[in-house]
Parts: structure tokens; C-alpha cells; sequence
């Protein structure tokens, strides 16, 4: 994970595959909230949480570890952590 450590990083969550389980929540309340839907959403940097498919939120570089954790963790597989530059998915389910 230290190789990616100056990389800009962001996070989104494929709904469609997201069981409700809320472990991303656990690892990282601050980029990931449960909707009265009962689905994941990631939350920007104003708190807001972004409701629109595929939308993405930058992944602090502090709660990397979590972020990672969480779509490691994730029972949907469905959270994909990707760099900003080339949009290349680093961790989750498409992550080479």
C-alpha cells in the first residue's frame, strides 16, 4: 500500500452489488454511509453523501488503510478504490 501512498486516490461503490452489510461503514464512517435505502454510499468532502451511480469520492490519505480494508472486507464485493490519474482500479473487485 506504501507504493501508492502520494497517489490521489478515489473511492465509489457499485450499488447494484451492495448487500447492506455495512462494513465499510465500520471501517470508514467518514467515506461511507448506509442510506435509509439500506445501500452503501460514499460521501464527499462536505459531508454529502453521493447518490448518483458511479459517483466517487477522494479517499483520505489517512483512512486509506480503512478504505482498503473495507473493499477487501466487503461481502458484495462492490466498493472499487481507483487512482485518480488514469482511473485504474488499485483495490476491489476489478483491482489487477
Amino acid at each position: 500500500m506504501s507504493e501508492l501512498a502520494g497517489e490521489a486516490l478515489e473511492v465509489w461503490i457499485d450499488q447494484d452489488l451492495c448487500t447492506g452489510d455495512g462494513i465499510c461503514v465500520q471501517y470508514a464512517p467518514e467515506v461511507f454511509e448506509l442510506d435509509i435505502d439500506g445501500l452503501a454510499y460514499v460521501k464527499g468532502s462536505d459531508e454529502e453523501l453521493r447518490q448518483v451511480p458511479g459517483a466517487t469520492a477522494p479517499v483520505p490519505l489517512p483512512l486509506l488503510t480503512d478504505v482498503v480494508d473495507s473493499a477487501r472486507e466487503c461481502p458484495g464485493d462492490c466498493i472499487h478504490v481507483r487512482r485518480v490519474s488514469d482511473s485504474v482500479e488499485v483495490y476491489g473487485p476489478d483491482a489487477e
